[in-house]
């Protein structure tokens, strides 16, 4: 009966604010704000964009990028609800911890390594790889053995092939980030806020450039007809893009990571949160309406960079500088909340007796779970430098989605078993946004391959090994509830 007993919310902000040392609340609704859009705005939107144009949407794409707004609205709210409830690091795990009991939040818990440390790797290796481009335009190169790991393969100026030992850059981007977080969450948002004006100044001047040079027959059709595949233009074909954009949305729920250290969560993470969402929203639609107003969507089939193509149709060649540094930018940002994340959800879990009690050091000066800092610096700096992890990115997506389902439901569950505690934000037309929320990540779930899917089991299998074998038996809440 243990696997499900639930934490009270009361003690969980007891628990939260407990002990000599305790993380240091310094954030505002502006520094969440910009911790979504840190996290959400990344290369995808460089990226994904054109992909899904070119194969499944067309111009329409700019219809896909609002269903999958829409989706990620659902999930966006039913945070936001919980976060005004429960105001303590943790996000989904502890949410998870509250509603349906002990074993679904390790279960969720250790789901959310795959959005917050592997996707740190794997970005940290597209990092790498651009910043390597950035340094050549200025005469610097650096040795292509030190820029991949061992198992890639590089074409050398001579024609020949090697292959690499290590991606350098890769660690010492996840070194510096690390080392950063441990410094301060202060110092740390203070560095996210300087990038994120960054990376918006690109997307935007992309914008207000690339308006100028819209050639409205790009836009004829605006919804190609099907070719007579599911997915490839038509209807279906907005849907499918849909469902490749909306992982260029992840991230948002990143904000509710950072509660414990919000100077007045229950108002300000539901705004952090859902003004990232509109923000991220509006931009996304925009900057998809001028990229394939700019450059008809059958010629990005193929194109690895379609909006350096696009920008190649303007007289600004300072444009193709500012988008690749927009794009290190984006990388860097992403990096450093996943990492912020990473380090509160075992935080949470070791607090709770799930993990060892290395995870829940605080920094007396500091004020931040260093240790825990510094064990995924070893952990994700190891992978990013020696494995090719980029295959691993869908399980970033799932581990994602599976995170979503649960919190719908928790609000769900919550409004029926404890309809009286106080909210300050409630999602609105319950219960129709949360079961559309959990059908929407479904959808998304049951369109990734096989393969990611038998990851996340094995995944599952891991931690199930560690629930049973040291989980279960260190658990504070158990013992205290055996206790009494």
């Amino acid at each position: 009966m243990n696997l499900f007993i639930k934490k009270p919310i009361g003690k969980l902000i007891e628990t939260a604010e407990g002990g000599e040392y305790h993380l240091k609340r310094s954030l505002g609704a502006i520094n969440l704000v910009s911790l979504g859009i840190g996290a959400i705005i990344g290369a995808g939107l460089f990226s994904l964009t054109g992909i899904a144009a070119a194969e499944n949407a067309g111009p329409a794409v700019v219809l896909s990028f609002v269903v999958a707004a829409v989706g990620c609205t659902f999930a966006g709210m039913c945070y936001s609800e919980l976060a005004s409830m429960i105001p303590v690091a943790g996000s989904a795990y502890t949410y998870a911890y509250t509603t349906m009991g002990e074993f679904a939040a390790w279960i969720i818990g250790w789901d959310l390594v795959l959005e917050y440390a592997v996707a740190a790797a794997v970005v940290a290796v597209s990092w790498s790889r651009y910043v390597g481009s950035f340094l050549h335009d200025f005469g610097i190169s650096i040795p292509p053995q030190l820029a991949a790991c061992p198992f890639d393969t590089i074409t050398m100026p001579d024609g020949s092939h090697a292959h690499g030992l290590v991606n350098i850059p890769a660690v010492l981007i996840i070194v510096a980030i690390s080392l950063l977080l441990m410094l301060g969450i202060k110092e740390s948002a203070a560095v996210n806020d300087v990038i994120v004006i960054i990376k918006l100044a690109v997307v935007v001047t992309f914008i207000a450039v690339g308006v100028h040079y819209l050639k409205p027959a790009n836009y004829v059709p605006f919804i190609p007809p099907n070719t007579g595949h599911f997915g490839e233009f038509g209807l279906s074909g907005i849907m499918r893009a849909a469902g490749i954009i909306f992982f260029a949305y992840i991230g948002f729920d990143t904000v509710s990571v950072a509660a414990q250290e919000a100077h007045h969560p229950q108002r300000d993470i539901p705004r952090g949160i859902i003004g990232s969402l509109i923000i991220c929203t509006v931009l996304y639609i925009l900057f998809a309406f001028v990229l394939t107003g700019m450059l008809n969507y059958k010629l990005m089939r193929g194109d690895a960079a379609p909006v350096a193509t696009a920008i190649n149709l303007t007289p600004y060649p300072w444009l193709h500088f500012m988008i690749k540094f927009g794009i290190i930018a984006g990388f860097t940002s992403v990096i450093l909340v996943m990492l912020l994340g990473q380090s509160r959800i075992f935080y949470a879990m070791s607090r709770d007796g799930l993990l060892p009690a290395f995870f829940s050091d605080i920094h007396p000066v500091w004020r931040t779970p260093w240790r825990s800092n510094l064990l995924f610096m070893v952990f994700v700096g190891f992978f990013a430098g020696f494995f090719p992890i980029s295959k691993l990115g869908n399980m970033t997506s799932i581990g994602t989605l599976l995170a979503f389902i649960i919190v719908c439901a928790g609000v769900m569950i919550l409004r029926y078993t404890q309809p009286d505690a106080p909210r300050t934000y409630r999602c609105p037309y319950f219960p129709q946004f949360p079961i559309l929320g959990i059908l929407v990540c479904l959808a998304m779930m049951t369109s990734l391959d096989m393969e990611t899917w038998w990851r996340l089991i094995i995944w599952m299998a891991l931690g199930l090994i560690i629930y049973f074998t040291y989980s279960r038996f260190n658990s504070k809440l158990a013992s205290e509830t055996l206790n009494k």
